[in-house]
């Protein structure tokens, strides 16, 4: 909905710039010549990999707001407060317990892990206190874990470009650059993913409210110490944690696939029954059925009303795929009822204002859009009665 954004999101943004300044200031001081090649080569792949990422979430896409706060805590708290931790712990824990050598691979191994999953976490956890409504699945605590990660990563491969362009020039920085920033670049999302699975299993299950996100955060640690400590096996090691982390984005793959089916099934379960309030048809539970025919209706929307239409088509589908979600919580039994009155209320409203800009008619006859079965439209049929939609409910 438009307006304002909220005081409380804008000074974290803030707070999460100035945080991701500091760092990078440290860097700046620290790096000479070697810093801007490790920030332009750092910054270089995150718009194709903010891409990817979101391309996962076309079906019920999350907030703007949601996400870039998510990809800015990465970036600037979770990345300054580790970078002051580790290194507390490196002079004052392990350096003067274990030694210079060992000191340097337990921190790495096991503090690193721990201090940063809790750090990039803790952005995730507060979700599940404050929005758990925008977590309606597996897939969204896997979009929100792979933003966060992203923004760490990002200001990481700066430090390492940085390290890598000093100790050995450009070969060393290109090596560093193919290794991090082509080959795994997807390493720290998918170590924040256990978390976001436990945080979404959290909030949309009666049980496991506690276990669930305590085993996700475990999981990340688990994985990010492997991946740390895997450099003093060598090559055999660094194959074995390759090969473990493909394995796991596949895992996620086949989950958001799974649970984007779930979501069609429960669109095609719940939604007819709204069909009396005349805001859903046929038509439209099979317009709504994959990202193809969505994208088909917001053209056809475009042709026939310009870009307001294709906006409210829009508008439309979100707040249907809300709906259908919705009931899956009622389901679930993890709904209030009086929340979920009110918010059903309001669901159908949009998809009542949505419907009306879209069937507008034009100053032309309109082509039948493409889903609907021998020429008939579902989005013709209200109008075709008179009228706007009517609110039924």
């Amino acid at each position: 909905m438009p307006g304002r954004p909220p005081v409380l999101l804008i000074t974290g943004v803030l707070v999460c710039s100035v945080c991701a300044l500091f760092a990078l200031g440290l860097d700046a001081f620290s790096g000479g010549s070697g810093f801007w090649a490790g920030l332009v080569l750092a910054m270089l792949p995150i718009p194709l990999l903010v891409g990817l990422v979101l391309a996962l979430d076309r079906m019920e896409p999350e907030p703007p707001r949601a996400l870039v706060f998510s990809f800015m805590w990465g970036a600037g708290v979770a990345v300054l407060g580790a970078l002051v931790l580790n290194t507390l712990g490196l002079l004052y824990v392990t350096v003067p317990i274990f030694g210079e050598q060992r000191g340097h691979f337990v921190s790495a191994t096991f503090g690193a892990p721990v201090i940063e999953e809790t750090l990039k976490g803790a952005v995730l956890f507060g979700l599940l206190w404050w929005r758990r409504t925008e977590l309606d699945g597996f897939s969204d605590g896997v979009i929100y874990a792979a933003m966060v990660g992203l923004g760490f990563a990002m200001m990481e491969n700066v430090t390492y470009y940085m390290r890598a362009y000093e100790d050995g020039g450009a070969q060393a920085l290109q090596a560093v650059f193919v290794l991090r920033g082509l080959i795994v670049p997807f390493s720290h999302p998918l170590f924040t993913s256990m978390t976001g699975l436990g945080v979404a299993y959290a909030a949309t299950h009666r049980r496991g409210q506690v276990a669930a996100p305590l085993l996700g955060i475990l999981g990340a640690m688990l994985l990010h110490g492997l991946w740390n400590g895997s450099t003093a096996f060598g090559g055999a090691g660094l194959a074995i944690v390759y090969a473990l982390d493909l394995v796991v984005l596949v895992v996620l793959i086949v989950i958001i696939s799974v649970e984007r089916r779930s979501t069609v099934r429960r669109i095609e379960t719940y939604l007819p029954a709204y069909a009396p309030t005349g805001l859903v048809t046929p038509q439209d539970v099979r317009m709504l059925h994959s990202i193809r025919s969505r994208r088909h209706a917001r053209r056809w929307a475009k042709m026939v009303g310009g870009k307001p239409a294709a906006r409210a088509m829009g508008d439309y589908q979100h707040a249907a795929t809300e709906l259908s979600l919705l009931h899956k919580r009622a389901e679930r039994g993890v709904a209030d009822p009086v929340w979920f009155s009110t918010r059903r209320d309001a669901l159908l409203e949009l998809m009542a204002h949505a419907r009306r800009t879209f069937l507008r008619a034009p100053p032309d006859r309109p082509p039948a859009p493409p889903w609907a079965a021998g020429g008939h439209s579902g989005f013709t049929h209200p109008g075709a009665r008179g009228g706007p939609p009517p609110h039924g409910y």
